[in-house]
């Protein structure tokens, strides 16, 4: 099981507010377990794979901190957070089959240890488990986990068909919003609404959750191309190597600058080189493309914090701020 304390990417101030997140952290960690479980041996095996390889807990550690402006202790809280931590890592099991990976979270991926058809089974065994405990938080939480499921569905055919005549980077943002910003959304509204939260104070942290999901991912994608190594789970520049577009890589292609016209060329087409893989990670480092995707991750940080103003000043409204600024300096 992973140490609660792990998924705390700042420190909190509040001894009580912070005792409340890691014991809520913890009996989510127990109740994934339990739900990754089956009594057939290769199923418990394939399904908790991931769910042993650790990860971030972000959406779970949202849930119990907007949880926070109602009642933290409300016996939905916990399975809310289950339900949206078991979505997101069955859609860990399909996206690398689609995008081909071999490593997740610093081992294997599922794909890459068994195969294709049983890490999309295994995706799928997760997205019922998921369901089965959903379906105990009564008919409004399955509507909003069917229309979150609808939206990750929808970012991932838009990013597999590709922009056609829209523009590329709007196509991504609006890919990234659906395939992240919708799931982390939902989190943040599953704990404020079984905690009962005022609807107002719902709202707003449903409008967070979706503007710092946004720029959690794409804080990913510059920490993609700036990391030196793979401290983050994945080699560097694995997504440039898959051809899979980001942030950085969509502003250098913008650019008419006739000084990356070499850039543009290689970046138009699969880095399966290692020396031109190798170059283009060095350019793009030294790119102004870098400075301008971390002022776009600024500005989303920035939105969702906007959005914290209006809410009770609690604790968990300052380690909501914390969170803000931990995902910015995570790009270095």
């Amino acid at each position: 099981m992973q140490d609660p304390s792990s998924v705390l990417p700042f420190d909190i101030d509040d001894p009580a507010l912070e005792a409340r997140i890691l014991a809520g952290v913890s009996e989510i960690e127990r109740q994934l377990a339990e739900a990754a479980d089956s009594d057939e041996p290769f199923v418990a095996d394939a399904a908790s794979h991931l769910l042993r390889a650790g990860g971030k807990r972000f959406r779970p550690l949202l849930v119990t901190l907007c949880a926070e402006f109602g009642d933290p202790a409300a016996p939905g809280v916990v399975p809310a957070a289950v339900v949206v931590e078991l979505t997101h890592l069955a859609t860990l099991y399909h996206d690398d089959v689609m995008d081909e990976a071999d490593k997740r979270r610093g081992a294997d991926s599922a794909n890459a240890r068994w195969d294709n058809t049983l890490a999309i089974l295994v995706g799928d065994y997760l997205f019922a488990q998921a369901s089965d405990v959903v379906a105990g938080l009564g008919p409004e939480a399955v509507r909003i986990q069917a229309r979150t499921f609808a939206r990750l569905v929808q970012g991932q055919i838009r990013e597999t068909i590709g922009p056609g005549d829209a523009d590329p980077l709007q196509h991504y943002l609006d890919v990234v919003a659906d395939k992240t910003g919708s799931l982390i959304a939902t989190a943040a509204r599953f704990g404020a609404m079984m905690a009962a939260a005022p609807m107002g104070v719902e709202r707003a942290l449903t409008e967070f959750g979706e503007r710092i999901g946004a720029a959690f991912q794409l804080a990913d994608d510059i920490i993609d191309v700036a990391s030196e190594t793979g401290d983050s789970g994945k080699t560097p520049g694995t997504d440039l190597r898959e051809g899979v577009p980001t942030l950085p890589v969509l502003i250098a292609l913008a650019s008419d600058d006739p000084a990356d016209a070499r850039l543009r060329e290689l970046l138009g087409k699969p880095l399966t080189d290692d020396a031109e893989h190798a170059e283009v990670l060095a350019a793009l480092r030294a790119h102004p493309a870098m400075d301008a995707a971390r002022a776009h991750v600024q500005a989303e940080a920035d939105a969702a914090r906007a959005l914290l103003a209006n809410l009770p000043d609690i604790p968990a409204r300052a380690a909501l701020e914390l969170l803000c600024d931990a995902v910015v300096t995570r790009l270095g």
